[in-house]
C-alpha cells in the first residue's frame, strides 16, 4: 500500500474476501454453524453480537489463528483455509495491542517488516509514512508504557499499515479505551478507511461502533448470520426480533399482544395501533416493537404512567408504563416530567414493527 500522493492505494485493488459454510467446534460444542459471506472490495464490514455468539472466532479463522473444522476462506482470489497466518496475506489489530513493552514504537510498527528481511531504508520509510498518516511522528522514539491507551491503538494500527495487507481485521481495538475516546477513535478509524480505501473487518459487540463506521453490518446469533445489510437497512427493516432488539440505543421496546381488528390487543383491552397494510389474521399471537425515538407525546394518545425520568441534556428518556408493560420514550427535547405523573402517548402506525411470537421472524406487510 503507498501512503504518499494522498495516501491512496497503487493501481492494484486489494481483493475481496469469501467464506463459504464455514464451521468450527471445539470438542461437542459448535461455535461456527456453517457461515458464508462474501466481503467486497474496499469494504468496511463490522461484525456484531452478542458475547459467545462467534464473532471473534470467525476472525480468529479467518486470520488463521485458529483452524476451521470445515469450509472454506478466499482471500485475493486464494485458497487460505489450510494455511499459516503469515501466508494470508492479512493484518490484525488486537483488542490489548499486542504491542512488544521493550520495543520503541519505531521498532514496533516496522517488526513485522523485519522479520520478512525487508531492507532498512524500506522499513523507515513506511514507517515514517504510517506515522504521519496516524499522527505519530513525534512519539516514534518512545516506548509503549510511555504512550496513552489512544496512542497505543494507533501505533497496532500503524503495524498493520505498514505490511500492506490484503485484508485488515480488527478485533474490538477500541474496548480498552474510555468513552470520549471511542468516539475520537471511532472517527479516526472511519478516517483512515476512507483515506486508504482499504479492505476491513470489524468485530465489536458496540452496535454504536457499528451502525456509525460500516458500511455493511453482519448481525451474529449462537455461531451463525441473523442478518447483513447496510446499517440503516437493518436498523430500519430488522429481519427478526433479535436483530431489532439489538441494534439501536436505547433497545427497541417490545410488547406481546394479538392482532385483533386491526390493531394490537393486549389483555387488559389496551389497544395499540398498528400497520394498515398488515396481513395477519385476527387472533394471531404477534410482538409489537417500537423504537423509543418513535414515541411521541399527544394529548390525544394512550394514557401512560411515568415511572423514571433520566434527562441527558438536549434530550428526555422516561421508563413509561402502559397496561403494566413498561416502554421507553426518548423526547428529543427537554421535558418537565416528573415520575408519577400521567402522560399521553401517540404512535404513528407506520413505525411499528411485528413479529411472529413463536419464531420472531418479521411480518412482511
Amino acid at each position: 500500500m503507498a501512503l504518499n500522493d494522498g495516501a491512496q492505494k497503487e493501481t492494484i485493488l486489494m481483493a475481496t474476501m469469501s467464506i463459504r459454510e464455514l464451521r468450527k467446534s471445539f470438542g461437542s460444542t459448535e461455535i461456527l454453524r456453517g457461515v458464508s459471506l462474501d466481503v467486497r472490495d474496499e469494504e468496511f464490514v463490522a461484525l456484531v453480537g452478542p458475547s459467545g455468539c462467534g464473532k471473534s472466532t470467525l476472525m480468529r479463522l479467518i486470520a488463521g489463528l485458529e483452524a476451521a473444522s470445515s469450509g472454506d476462506i478466499v482471500i485475493a482470489d486464494r485458497v487460505v483455509t489450510k494455511l499459516p497466518p503469515k501466508q494470508r496475506d492479512v493484518a490484525m489489530v488486537f483488542q490489548n495491542y499486542a504491542l512488544y513493552p521493550h520495543l520503541t514504537v519505531r521498532a514496533n510498527m516496522g517488526f513485522s517488516l523485519k522479520l520478512r528481511g525487508t531492507a532498512k531504508p524500506t522499513i523507515n520509510q513506511k514507517v515514517e509514512e504510517a506515522a504521519s498518516v496516524l499522527g505519530l511522528e513525534t512519539l516514534l522514539e518512545r516506548y509503549p508504557g510511555q504512550l496513552s491507551g489512544g496512542q497505543r491503538q494507533r501505533v497496532a494500527t500503524g503495524r498493520a499499515i505498514v505490511r500492506d495487507p490484503s485484508l485488515f481485521l480488527f478485533d474490538e481495538p477500541l474496548s480498552n479505551l474510555d468513552a470520549k475516546l471511542r468516539v475520537q477513535m471511532r472517527t479516526e478509524i472511519k478516517a483512515l478507511h476512507q483515506r486508504l480505501r482499504s479492505t476491513i473487518i470489524y468485530v465489536t459487540h458496540d452496535q454504536i461502533e457499528a451502525m456509525t463506521m460500516a458500511d455493511r453490518i453482519v448481525v451474529m446469533q449462537s455461531g451463525r448470520i441473523e442478518q447483513e445489510g447496510a446499517p440503516l437497512d437493518l436498523y430500519d427493516r430488522p429481519a427478526n426480533a433479535f436483530v431489532a432488539g439489538f441494534l439501536g440505543s436505547p433497545a427497541m421496546n417490545f410488547i406481546e399482544g394479538q392482532i385483533d381488528a386491526g390493531a394490537l390487543l393486549l389483555p387488559d383491552g389496551t389497544r395499540l395501533p398498528v400497520p394498515s397494510d398488515l396481513t395477519a389474521t385476527d387472533g394471531r399471537p404477534v410482538t409489537w416493537g417500537l423504537r423509543p425515538e418513535h414515541v411521541e407525546l399527544d394529548p390525544s394518545g394512550i394514557d401512560a404512567k411515568v415511572e423514571v425520568v433520566e434527562p441527558t441534556g438536549p434530550d428526555t428518556q422516561l421508563l413509561l408504563r402502559i397496561a403494566g408493560k413498561p416502554l421507553v420514550a426518548l423526547l428529543r427535547k427537554r421535558a418537565n416530567i416528573q415520575p408519577g405523573d400521567t402522560v399521553r402517548i401517540l404512535v404513528d402506525p407506520d413505525n411499528v414493527h411485528l413479529f411472529d411470537a413463536a419464531t420472531g421472524m418479521r411480518l412482511e406487510r
